[in-house]
């Protein structure tokens, strides 16, 4: 079995160019395309909760998303022929009329890191694209984001246009800086995730709930 610690190490240090070169050697010698993968995830989940724990903040997050980004870049070929899919499809945006964007792309970063395929529809996005977007991929999840306490209103609004589209399978996950729990559970959210670094253990519950 090959040692893969280097290359969980290289990602959670945030260096690029080392997880690149690391995959690839793993790549190379044969190593089972499913063990290089956790060996990534583990390094994300162990950013996520250094993030919780306050122990580092978002550029360092930032940092170690982007080198975990470039190596599964060389991975994801590798997945696809050994017939290894993400666990599930997810869609992520931030809600009509809110156009940040930063907390969304961490969020992304992390489920892509979970072995999550993300569907990003960016910012300014209505109601009905989430659930038109939903079903066209199938997506098990989506992540809606809001920055303002003037747009996160939009988000009871999303949750019915998913529940109205029938996509009763499909758990919608919210967050940003005025989101709370109580708001989440008031709109009918099925999960409320605090910051980035949680947003994968809620997500991996919904998943299994």
């Amino acid at each position: 079995m090959a040692d893969l610690a280097p290359l969980t190490a290289a990602i959670e240090a945030g260096d690029r160019t080392t997880a690149v070169r690391l995959a690839q050697e793993a790549v190379a010698a044969g190593t089972p395309p499913q063990e290089i993968l956790d060996s990534m995830t583990f390094a994300m989940q162990e950013i996520g909760g250094r993030f919780q724990r306050n122990e580092i903040w978002v550029p360092e997050m930032l940092i170690a998303a982007r080198a975990m980004k470039e190596a599964m870049a060389v991975l994801e070929p590798v997945l696809v022929g050994a017939g290894i899919k993400p666990e599930a499809t997810a869609i992520l945006g931030t809600v009509k009329g809110d156009l940040h964007d930063i907390g969304k792309n961490l969020v992304g970063m992390m489920w892509k890191g979970a072995n999550i395929e993300v569907v990003d529809l960016g910012t300014n996005v209505p109601p009905a694209r989430f659930a038109e977007a939903a079903k066209e991929h199938g997506a098990r999840l989506v992540g809606v984001s809001a920055l303002l306490t003037t747009t996160m209103v939009g988000m009871r609004d999303v949750v019915a246009a998913i529940r109205t589209a029938g996509l009763d399978d499909t758990k919608v996950i919210v967050g940003g800086a005025p989101v709370t729990e109580a708001f989440a559970r008031e709109i009918g959210a099925d999960a409320y995730a605090g910051d980035a670094g949680s947003a994968v253990e809620v997500a991996q519950a919904a998943l299994r709930g």
